[in-house]
């Protein structure tokens, strides 16, 4: 019988600290500051800068910046508000940008 591997994850490409759960991946499609990016539902083990106002390719929306909980890389953002009612599923959301993050457990 083979091992038995727990859940796909996704680290800090810096410091390997657990941030969220391949699961929770809502969608691969999204643009970060620096390429790819990814919406995923919910993360784990990072700290919140403070919100404010960002224009971004969909609009203006107010984020916080998401950091690494360990090494305090930044790793994306959070998505607090959206000011337009096509991009009111995005709150609450996280982006991580696909340059910030490294599989772990696949």
């Amino acid at each position: 019988m083979a091992d038995l591997v727990g859940p796909r994850l996704y680290s800090c490409f810096n410091c390997r600290n657990q941030v969220s759960l391949h699961d929770d991946i809502i969608s691969k499609s999204f643009q970060g500051r620096n390429g790819r990016a990814f919406l995923f539902s919910h993360a784990m083990n990072v700290d919140m800068g403070p919100k404010e106002d960002r224009h971004l390719a969909t609009g203006l929306h107010t984020v916080a910046d998401i950091y690494c909980a360990d090494c305090h890389e930044v790793l994306g953002w959070k998505y607090e508000r959206a000011y337009q009612a096509t991009e009111k599923y995005k709150e609450g959301k996280f982006i991580f940008e696909k340059s910030k993050i490294v599989k772990e457990n696949w």
